[in-house]
């Protein structure tokens, strides 16, 4: 039993594990999006994000953490100048998945982990009273469906091909003999 025991295998030994998890965060903060299977996508978000807030921290022991994980210089480098600042106001909540539907190969469902682009705009909740709580649906009364249009009848084409040119268009000797 997995008792206490956080987190997928994704059917890799702990190394394999890792630098998985490495490759796909740092393909995610190069790129901004990636495309992965679901499982993936879900077991990266979270070290991903943790990347960024590394990046939002800036200093020089949150720097040598993230290229302990990434191992890329190159991704850090990105991930500190140009992906960490335009998080500076999120308070979390840097990626997101998309299902993108099953792979045609093996029908493994496939989605796209990427970067939240949109800017963040903090504004306080607003006070919950009990009845903005409930739904009040108005009651409507049912609607016929309108009458779909009926389509216009398909003209028939003469079954003599001797009759059309070569580049479709009929009688093109006709069409020889105006020019």
């Amino acid at each position: 039993m997995r008792h206490a025991r956080a987190g997928k295998k994704l059917g890799r030994d702990s190394a394999h594990r890792k630098a998985l998890y490495s490759n796909l965060a740092g393909a995610l903060i190069e790129h901004g999006r990636i495309k992965t299977t679901v499982t993936k996508a879900k077991a990266v978000k979270p070290l991903a994000e943790q990347m960024i807030t590394l990046g939002r921290r800036g200093d020089l022991h949150a720097r040598r953490q993230a290229t302990a994980f990434l191992r890329s210089r190159d991704v850090v480098h990105k991930l500190f100048d140009e992906v960490a600042p335009l998080f500076k106001d999120r308070p979390g909540g840097y990626t997101r998945i998309v299902k993108i539907g099953p792979r045609p190969g093996d029908a493994a469902e496939m989605a796209y982990l990427e970067l939240v682009d949109e800017e963040f705009v903090a504004k306080e909740r607003e006070a919950r009273t009990p009845e903005a709580s409930e739904i009040h649906l108005p009651e409507t009364e049912p609607t016929e469906d309108p009458v779909p249009e009926e389509e216009p009848e398909p003209v028939e084409e003469s079954g003599d091909g001797a009759e059309q040119g070569a580049d479709g268009s009929d009688d093109a000797a006709a069409d020889d003999e105006v020019q």
